[in-house]
């Protein structure tokens, strides 16, 4: 039997137990946390609508049975020019195969997509040559963060936390609209190649 110096601390040690027994033996606390989680890994990005590059309403369950890959673009950043170059790569290659691209401009980082969306469009259609579709410029962090973009960190965080590090970082959805893998920044899109035959169930 634990023994107590004093009164206090006894009446302390019985207020701590007490606390934690209304924590762990909440009789709604359970049932709503496995509710939530399994609302969460339920949804998949069909459940999603967002914004066109013109502001129109788009329901990503257009996307249904289609491979995604869902990039936060930026026309003013370092990668800027070569991962637009490849994604192309890979739209035109893949495009006819169920693939698809989707863009999704961020100025959260160094402020390199300070555009209108009339800008954005024009720079990525015309200087990048993009035919992927370029929707309405976004957050991906922070409170005011997309809730595509929260739901897609959900699924896969980073290796230093969910938050999205820079621009380009790229996120493979499946046929069945579930978050597959995430990529860094850096990732060259022809090295995600591979992963999106497997999808496709091409080689």
């Amino acid at each position: 039997m634990r023994c107590f110096k004093s009164p206090d601390s006894f009446f302390a040690f019985l207020f701590a137990l007490l606390a934690l027994s209304f924590y762990f033996f909440d009789p709604h606390r359970p049932a709503s946390l496995f509710r939530e989680m399994a609302e969460e890994s339920s949804k998949s990005i069909c459940d999603f609508t967002v914004k066109d590059i013109r502001g129109n309403d788009v329901s990503l369950s257009e996307y249904s049975g289609k491979v995604l890959l869902i990039v936060n673009v930026a026309s003013k950043c370092g990668l800027t020019q070569s991962n637009y170059k490849e994604l192309n790569t890979l739209y035109e290659k893949y495009k006819d195969q169920g693939f698809e691209i989707l863009a999704f401009p961020c100025n959260q980082f160094a402020g390199q997509e300070p555009g209108s969306n009339e800008e954005i469009q024009e720079t990525a259609c015309t200087m990048f040559k993009a035919e992927f579709p370029i929707f309405d410029k976004v957050e991906v962090n922070g409170k005011n963060a997309a809730p595509l973009y929260k739901f897609l960190k959900s699924q896969k965080g980073g290796i230093f936390g969910d938050g999205i590090k820079w621009n380009f970082t790229k996120f493979l959805v499946n046929r069945e609209g579930k978050v597959v893998d995430r990529y860094a920044p850096t990732t060259s899109p022809l090295k995600i190649e591979k992963d999106i035959q497997n999808l496709l169930g091409s080689s």
